[in-house]
């Protein structure tokens, strides 16, 4: 993700990113669960970008936590999906009543 409009050029809004991509909706979007991750890696970025003073590496963050947040979107399809990436990567079925967070771990999500 990168920024496309100049300083004088900004919408509306007062920033360049897309609907859903600011930090805020980011965060609110995700699980409880994943909300520390998301603080842990906004802040690594953070202070990342002041010493690079390069903003690349934030936005990076930002886009890959937000495809994270859409997949959350629909808790529910989000667990069925994580099931599913579990069995196809491992070859078996997701015992019942396994933690999710197992789950997750052999998904890679």
């Amino acid at each position: 993700m990168s920024a496309t409009y100049a300083y004088d050029e900004q919408p509306a809004g007062g920033h360049p990113l897309a609907p859903g991509a600011s930090p805020a909706a980011i965060r609110a979007a995700l699980l409880p669960a994943d909300q520390a991750g998301f603080d842990v890696a906004y802040g690594t970025a953070l202070a990342a970008s002041r010493v690079s003073l390069d903003l690349g590496e934030l936005f990076q963050m930002l886009e890959q936590w937000r495809r994270l947040a859409l997949l959350q979107r629909d808790p529910e399809n989000f667990v069925w999906m994580v099931r599913r990436v579990a069995e196809t990567l491992t070859g078996e079925p997701v015992p019942d009543g396994e933690p999710f967070e197992l789950t997750r771990a052999k998904a890679g999500l």
